[in-house]
């Protein structure tokens, strides 16, 4: 597969995938970080006077036009970022939009309207594909957020243009990986959340790679329950208790250190105003529910972080986005900010804790991927990494 820097593409009339998929307040984007994420491809691309068409997604708006969910505020934010003038077509194909990028000049950008409006992208629509690639002579995917996609602007678009490669930005996505698979050690995954049916692939995968296992978030419930303590009101996955036995005794087998929490913040719920104490895990009271890892589980999880060389982090620690059950979610987080290894973080929610307590910059890599992360931590391959490198250009 190539990436953009290994490539000469002055002057070219490129097609670039990007992950604009932001959220908006009143016509505003509240938060830019994807779109900051995609600057250094598109001014590598600009310094090389190349004509840029940009296209993503946003929302989900289903294969029709919603005017709520036009990419117009994003191109009008970017054009703030760039300094820079980012015209805005009115749709994404047809002969407006053609006749558009006809009249681009060396150095411009065009902002191509929602690709979801139309049914024909999440469909991988041949003649929707062909269309799209009709409208350039390069294709680039940078939108590492969507290549567990198969959808035309992903996979279809590739073979309807003469060249395509990935951005910077999938070029460090796909480096990072490669560190995942390859890692320094010890290595240890901590994984999070809600759900172990979200992450059950992952956690499967990974056991034959990580040395340590951290769990925590809902999911932890599933485990403990499997383990026949009672878990009061806790969120628990009843139907696969079995499974979380099964990750247990493969995790004893493979002689990877799995640890559990030991104690839980307990509350009425995730509303609460409030925490009603902690617990030990084995005491879970039956009107109460587990909301976040308590402090003897915070401790034993940084020392278990101290040893690591490489880290990946996916979930947070507990119901992080109430305030009395967000500690210990933070504690990780700056726990692994200070840590003296490769520190790899995917999946929105764990994104958006570490931007919010403004640890970025001390990770060695935050994934723009929740969905196209977890497939790959899952061993699964990336359509959209599987066509860039069977593009017949590439």
């Amino acid at each position: 597969m190539n990436f953009v820097d290994t490539q000469d593409v002055s002057g070219a009339t490129i097609l670039m995938r990007v992950d604009y998929n932001v959220p908006l307040k009143k016509g505003r984007v509240t938060d830019e970080n994807r779109i900051r994420a995609s600057l250094p491809t598109l001014q590598h691309l600009l310094e090389q006077d190349a004509r840029v068409i940009l296209c993503s997604h946003l929302d989900k708006p289903k294969g029709k036009k919603m005017p709520e969910w036009s990419l117009q505020p994003v191109a009008d934010r970017l054009s703030v970022i760039l300094g820079r003038e980012v015209s805005m077509a009115p749709d994404c194909i047809g002969d407006e939009v053609e006749e558009m990028v006809r009249a681009m000049k060396p150095g411009q950008v065009l902002m191509l309207e929602n690709l979801r409006f139309h049914p024909g992208e999440e469909e991988n629509d041949p003649e929707f594909s062909r269309a799209l690639g009709s409208l350039a002579e390069v294709y680039i995917n940078d939108a590492f957020g969507v290549c567990h996609r198969a959808h035309a602007s992903v996979d279809g678009v590739t073979r309807h243009v003469s060249r395509c490669m990935g951005g910077l930005l999938l070029k460090k996505e796909w480096e990072y990986l490669a560190r995942v698979s390859n890692p320094e050690r010890p290595f240890l995954l901590i994984a999070g959340g809600a759900k172990v049916s979200s992450k059950i692939g992952v956690l499967d995968n990974l056991l034959d790679k990580v040395d340590a296992m951290l769990i925590g978030g809902a999911m932890a419930n599933t485990f403990i329950r499997a383990l026949g303590y009672p878990t009061g009101t806790s969120l628990v996955e009843e139907d696969l208790l079995d499974k979380a036995r099964e990750v247990m005794d493969k995790a004893r087998k493979n002689r990877v250190q799995l640890y559990l929490p030991v104690d839980f913040i307990v509350g009425d719920g995730p509303y609460a105003e409030a925490s009603t104490g902690v617990c030990p895990f084995q005491a879970i009271p039956d009107d109460l529910m587990a909301l976040d890892i308590g402090p003897a589980t915070c401790t034993l999880f940084a020392q278990v972080m101290h040893q690591a060389r490489t880290v990946v982090w996916n979930g947070p620690m507990g119901a992080f986005e109430y305030r009395p059950f967000s500690q210990g979610s933070r504690n990780i987080a700056e726990t692994m900010a200070g840590l003296d290894a490769v520190t790899i973080v995917g999946g929105g929610d764990t994104d958006s804790l570490v931007y919010d307590l403004g640890l970025q910059e001390r990770y060695s890599f935050i994934s723009t991927g929740g969905g196209s992360f977890i497939e790959a931590l899952e061993g699964r391959p990336l359509p959209g990494f599987k066509a860039l490198g069977e593009c017949s250009g590439a």
